[in-house]
Formats: C-alpha cells, sequence, structure tokens
C-alpha cells in the first residue's frame, strides 16, 4: 500500500514524501493517527501542488542567500576593541560582536550561533570569520579588529 506522509514518522520518512508500507500498517496505524493519508491520485496531485510550491520557496530563498552574501564580500568588517599600550586587545572578540558588526555595517541580522570565527582574536588586525547559512549554504567573511 502507498501512502503520503503528513508527519516525520521514525524510520519511515519525512513529511510529504510518498512510501510504500504494509497494509495493514497503513489503514491501522498510520491513517488513523493523521501521519498520512492514502495515496490517491487526488492526493497526489495535493502532494505534487506542495513540492512545487516548496521549490519555489527554496529557490527564492537561496537568491536571498546569495544576493546577503555578495553584499557581505564587498568588504570587510571593522570592530572596534580596546587595547592596552603592546596592541593586545582587552578580552577577544566574540560572534555576538561581528553580528552587531554585520547589522550595524551591511544591514543584514544574522544569528550569532551561525557565525564561527576561524582563528582566535587576541590582537588588531584582519580575520575571518565563517556564516553558515544552513543547506550548504556558507561564506567566510573579513573583519578587520582596530583600535577605539
Amino acid at each position: 500500500m502507498q501512502v503520503i506522509l503528513i508527519q516525520d514518522v521514525n524510520n519511515l520518512g519525512g513529511a510529504n514524501e510518498l512510501v510504500t508500507v504494509k497494509n495493514g500498517y497503513g489503514r491501522n496505524f498510520l491513517i488513523p493517527k493523521k501521519l498520512a493519508v492514502e495515496a490517491s491520485s487526488s492526493n497526489l496531485k495535493q502532494l505534487e501542488e506542495k513540492q512545487k510550491q516548496q521549490a519555489k520557496k527554496e529557490a527564492k530563498l537561496l537568491a536571498e542567500i546569495n544576493n546577503v552574501i555578495a553584499v557581505l564580500k564587498e568588504g570587510a568588517l571593522k570592530i572596534g576593541a580596546k587595547t592596552g599600550t603592546s596592541g593586545k586587545i582587552f578580552g577577544s572578540v566574540t560572534s555576538v560582536q561581528i553580528a552587531r558588526a554585520i547589522k550595524e555595517q551591511k544591514g543584514y541580522e544574522i544569528d550569532r550561533r551561525r557565525i564561527q570565527i576561524i582563528d582566535e582574536v587576541k590582537e588588531l588586525g584582519s580575520f575571518k570569520a565563517k556564516i553558515d547559512f544552513g543547506n550548504g549554504n556558507e561564506t567566510e567573511v573579513d573583519f578587520e579588529v582596530i583600535s577605539e
């Protein structure tokens, strides 16, 4: 029996996926618990339409991500830090400071948990950070630590 999953089911598949299961499992468990619907012709058409809409949504999201990556690559971010007489900064630069600099200088709000600093930043100079947008989309951003 073929069913279309409405929700993710462990060891079977994800939502909006067409799977083949035994008749008893489909009729007695999946369909009554509203985890799946029978794969009739009308339900298959609805599934196809949902997949088309999902593909459009993902394409739009990918275009937006590429736009953000292009803006971030344009120039290095400037991050101010308090320094001692030897040029070392007090503390270190964190992903929170980078996220704040991106918001102020580039106009995009990026979650600090998506930013990973490649090298430990404890002095003035140029460094790199990696931003992960999900689904394999990531970019490196240059930033420069300057004295306040």
